[in-house]
This record gives structure tokens, C-alpha cells and sequence, in this order.
């Protein structure tokens, strides 16, 4: 789409009276206003891997009916041509708080019944994770779970999985996209009433018992559970989103009773008033919960994101002040966990394997080095990290056993092919348990794994470029790094770079850099999958804590600098 035609575009959709009524006051709203009209029709939202995100409205450019309408016909195209066997299978759909979030789901049922192909929906707002495990529990082909994650309440978002249960990948995703090119016209989406599809069984509410099968599986991943301090004290908050139920069930139904929940932030609020931004991975979500924590001095404090697929944490140091952990952090310490108890209780699967992304840090690897754990890496994005316990269930000669992304992304186990903050929740409590029966602290566990493997440290930053131009910012500021890298930050030299554009080993291509430098420090830059934002990384390793954070302040001016002189 060119930017020389929204404005026809623009009238079209004004003219077009099969957009609804909802669709036509929105357009009719923004009459005259030339820079929201173009933000809105400059160009199509796209369906990627991670499906579709963005801002609610009228628009090309928006989460409305019909994009929706054309994202859920062109799934369903998609699954028809897979054939007989794909259609029968049928999806399964779920969805979260944020504003139209049910109405786009059940419109996905309604576009699902009208082409012959079955929906299994949830009774109501669940998390990410449970949409995952309800495509494998059911026999589904597909599975939508309707959802922005933690992005501000103006947006919201379709994920679209496939069989195995983890978000498609490019083959499918490219399917997908071709159909939705295809649909030019309201017509062509097919659909019938909600309440028709219900009543002729091509939809269907899926069962409480896939819900309790879930709950077992995540009780299932237990390791310690009688030589643990029970009376440990969480504060968690759900952030206004969907974990507030199933988290606090299975921490009770695991014996932990001191679980305060955050009451501003317990019940659903499209609006997350208050918050704004419901990204638990920044440290100012926690505000409520450190004052609740300080009340009832609480060891940890924990929050979900809005979909309940990311957790962040924050545990009480000596002075009763309460210190945030990168998902880095909390990635090594889960690693550190869960692969020496496991080997000390003799109980490590065939060929064990934890899977991190490009831009995750290396703590955890040299970690699994030590007990004999294969680290792989791929991509970012979950889709390629529980990938890879798809393969594994072909190919039989490894076993998935956890995977996390520095994004505070989480998966222990293979019953859900995706982010799981259930289970993760219900992991970070258990292990501060162990720990506290033993009189440790995360905090001194951190502190011994440092001890033995290295002061590794990390920090990301990224700058928010919005819209057109933004975007083409971005561009410009990937191909400076691309021609012209920073060679040497202080006494470290550049040695080694990896371009994942040109492609690298057997990854599909990503516009993603990666510099290493000569003592072990590297860095990372890429543009943001689904906000409009370039986001570094820098990670480093130093023989003390201040030299590790000396290096990581050297190299975030040297990036920051390169960044702020491309215009």
C-alpha cells in the first residue's frame, strides 16, 4: 500500500456500509484530521508469526472487525487447504481482558462455523499458556489466543498457533498472509452469528476438565515439595489481566498459604489504570506490590503480565528494600534450580536441553555446562525456543527441558508450547522455598552462582520510534551499525560479528546484529517484533561486580551515541 492512496482508502472504507456501524462513527470521528488518517491507512497491519498487534480502531492499520474478520478467514482458508483431516481437527480459542478481545474471538468461532470448521472456545478471559495446551489436549490444527500481552490499553493482538500447540512459524504464518492479501471486500469473510455456531456445534465452550488437566501438569513439574519453608510470603499481582485465578490456585493447592495479592490490581481492567503500561519487566509495575510486600514482609514479590505468559520478580534484600531481577537473572537462577536438583536427585531426562534465545545471556549455558546440559540457541521469540521440543518429540534423540528468553519468557515441562507464567510463578516460589528452608535468599543464591561462574551482567535499552517515520529511523540507525560497527569501547575490541540477516547456521533470516568483543562481552541490536522500538542488549562478564557494570555503562554510551547521531 503506498502512501499515495490512503486518503482513497480512507474514503472507501467511509463509503463501505457492510464495516458496521462501530467501524463508521470511528471514521467519521477523524474526519480532517490528515496525520491520524494517514497513521491509520498508511499501510496494512501484516500477519507475522506473532500474528497480528496493534493500536484498536478504524483502519488498515488497526485492530478492528474486519482485519480481525480477514485475519480469522484467512486462517480458515488456510486450514482448508491443509485438507479434510486439518478441518475436522478444528481450533481452539482463547482470550484475555483487554477492550474487544471476546468480541474478536467469538467472531473467530462465528467465521470458523461459517466455513465448516470447529471451534473450541474458553467460558471467559485465560491465559496464553492455556490456549497453547488446549490445541494439543483437544487434537486441534490451530489455536487463536486474542491479546496485546503487556502492550498499553490502547492495543490489542492475534496470535495464531498451529498443532504442536507453539506459535506458527514462517511457512504457515506466509499461508496466512497470502490469504489475507487475497480478501479485498468485506464479502468475502464468511461467518454466521455467534450464537449460531454455537447452537449448531461447530462451536463449542472447551470442557473445565482441559482446564483441570492443565493444573495437574503444572503441580506435575514439582521437584521439591516436603524439605521446602512453606511459609513463605508472596505478594503477586495479575496486573489487571487474567492470572490472578489460576496462579493463586495452584500456589494453594501446592501448600502455599502466605499469598497476598495486590487488591488495586487483582480484578480485570482493560484500562490497567493502575499502571498504564502492564509490562512487569519495568520495575515501577511493582510500585503497589512494594508497598503491600513491605507490609507484610513479603520474601518475594511476583507479577504476571496481562496474558499471564511473562513473570517478573523482586526479592527482599537484608536491608527490607526489594531488589528487581532481570529475566536474565531470574533465567539463571531457575537454570541453576532446577538443573542441580534434578541431578542430584538422579533424575535428568535423556540428553537434557535448555534452549535460550540469540540475545539471552550466557550464564545459564555455562551453568548447563557444568551439569552436562546441552545449551541451543535460536532466534527470538517463543515459537523458536518450544520449536525446538517439536523437533525433538521427531526426532527422539534429545530432551526439551527448559527454555526462557531474557524477556521473562518462561518454559518448564512440554505440555504447553509456549510462555508459561503459571508455571513459571509456581517454579520462582517453590525454589525461593528451598532456599529459605536453607536460609538463603535468591539474592545469595545469585550471589553464589557468581562466586563460581563469573560476574555476568546485562542491561537493555531501547528507543520508541513511531510511526512512518519512526520506522524508517529504525532502518536507517540497523544499517549504520550493519556498515560502520563500533570497533573498539574502552579496552575491548571488537572480534567477531554475526549478521542474522545474511542468514546464519540453519536460522531463518532475522534483522538482527550481534557484536562480540575480545574478552567475552558482546552486544545486540534489533527492531522490536511488535512494538515500534529498536531494542540493545548489552551483556558483559568481569572478574568483580563493578567491573562487569563499568564495562555495561562503557558500552551502552558508545551504542547510545551511534544511536542518537542517526537522524
Amino acid at each position: 500500500m503506498s502512501h499515495m492512496n490512503y486518503k482513497e482508502i480512507y474514503q472507501e472504507w467511509l463509503e463501505n456500509d457492510s464495516l458496521g456501524k462501530d467501524i463508521k462513527s470511528d471514521l467519521e470521528a477523524i474526519k480532517g484530521d490528515e496525520s491520524e488518517i494517514q497513521d491509520r491507512f498508511y499501510k496494512t497491519l501484516e500477519f507475522g508469526t506473532a500474528g497480528l498487534r496493534g493500536k484498536l480502531g478504524a483502519g488498515t492499520n488497526r485492530m478492528n472487525t474486519y482485519m480481525v474478520g480477514k485475519a480469522a478467514q484467512a486462517l480458515a482458508n488456510t486450514i482448508i487447504d491443509h485438507g479434510p483431516e486439518a478441518i475436522a481437527r478444528g481450533i481452539a480459542v482463547s482470550y484475555d481482558v483487554r477492550y474487544q478481545s471476546k468480541e474478536f474471538a467469538e467472531l473467530t468461532c462465528s467465521i470458523m462455523a461459517a466455513n465448516g470448521i470447529k471451534s473450541y472456545i474458553y467460558k471467559g478471559i485465560r491465559p496464553t499458556p492455556m490456549c497453547s495446551y488446549a490445541i494439543r489436549a483437544l487434537g486441534c490444527v490451530s489455536g487463536v489466543m486474542v491479546t496485546a500481552s503487556h502492550n498499553p490499553q490502547a492495543y490489542n493482538g492475534y496470535k495464531a498457533y498451529w498443532k504442536e500447540g507453539s506459535q506458527i512459524l514462517d511457512d504457515i504464518a506466509d499461508q496466512i498472509a497470502n490469504h489475507m492479501d487475497a480478501i479485498t471486500d468485506y464479502q468475502q469473510i464468511r461467518q454466521i452469528p455467534f450464537e449460531e455456531a454455537l447452537a449448531s456445534g461447530l462451536a463449542s465452550y472447551i470442557d473445565e476438565s482441559i482446564e483441570e488437566a492443565y493444573k495437574k501438569e503444572v503441580l506435575g513439574l514439582t521437584i521439591n515439595d516436603t524439605n521446602i519453608d512453606k511459609s513463605v510470603r508472596v505478594v503477586y499481582t495479575p496486573l489487571n489481566g487474567v492470572g490472578n485465578l489460576p496462579v493463586r490456585e495452584v500456589l494453594r493447592r501446592r501448600g502455599f498459604e502466605n499469598v497476598y495479592v495486590v487488591p488495586e490490581q487483582e480484578m480485570p481492567d482493560p484500562d490497567f489504570t493502575t499502571v498504564g503500561y502492564p509490562n512487569p519487566e519495568v520495575p515501577k509495575a511493582f510500585a503497589y506490590s512494594e508497598s503491600l510486600g513491605k507490609s507484610v514482609d513479603a520474601d518475594i514479590l511476583l507479577a504476571t503480565d496481562p496474558d499471564c505468559d511473562r513473570v517478573a520478580l523482586e526479592v527482599k534484600d537484608s536491608k527490607g528494600e526489594y531488589i528487581f531481577l532481570n529475566g536474565n537473572k531470574i533465567g539463571a537462577l531457575l537454570s541453576y534450580y532446577i538443573f542441580s536438583q534434578r541431578c542430584a536427585l538422579g533424575n535428568l531426562p535423556h540428553h537434557p536441553v535448555l534452549v535460550k534465545s540469540i540475545v539471552t545471556g550466557d550464564l545459564s549455558k555455562v551453568i548447563a555446562d557444568k551439569y552436562n546440559i546441552e545449551t541451543v540457541e535460536t532466534l527470538t521469540g517463543f515459537k523458536n525456543i518450544c520449536g525446538k521440543a517439536n523437533e525433538y518429540d521427531i526426532s527422539k534423540d534429545k530432551t526439551y527441558l527448559f527454555g526462557y528468553e531474557e524477556s521473562i519468557g518462561f518454559c518448564y515441562g512440554t505440555f504447553v508450547r509456549d510462555k508459561d507464567a503459571v508455571s513459571a510463578s509456581m517454579m520462582v516460589v517453590e525454589m525461593t522455598a528451598y532456599y529459605k528452608e536453607r536460609g538463603q535468599t535468591l539474592l545469595d543464591v545469585l550471589q553464589t552462582i557468581y562466586d563460581e561462574f563469573g560476574y555476568y551482567n546485562e542491561r537493555q535499552f531501547s528507543l520508541e520510534l513511531e510511526g512512518a517515520e519512526g520506522q524508517e529511523r529504525i532502518s536507517r540507525i540497523m544499517e549504520d551499525f550493519r556498515q560502520d560497527p563500533i570497533l573498539q569501547v574502552g579496552e575491548m575490541r571488537l572480534e567477531n560479528s554475526i549478521d542474522f540477516k545474511d542468514g546464519y547456521k540453519d536460522f531463518p533470516k532475522q534483522n538482527c546484529l550481534k557484536y562480540y568483543f575480545n574478552e567475552g562481552s558482546w552486544y545486540a541490536l534489533r527492531p522490536s517484533g511488535t512494538e515500534p522500538k529498536i531494542k540493545c542488549y548489552l551483556y558483559t562478564i568481569g572478574c568483580t561486580e563493578a567491573d562487569s557494570l563499568s564495562k555495561l555503562n562503557a558500552i551502552e554510551s558508545a551504542c547510545r551515541a551511534k544511536m542518537n547521531s542517526t537522524k
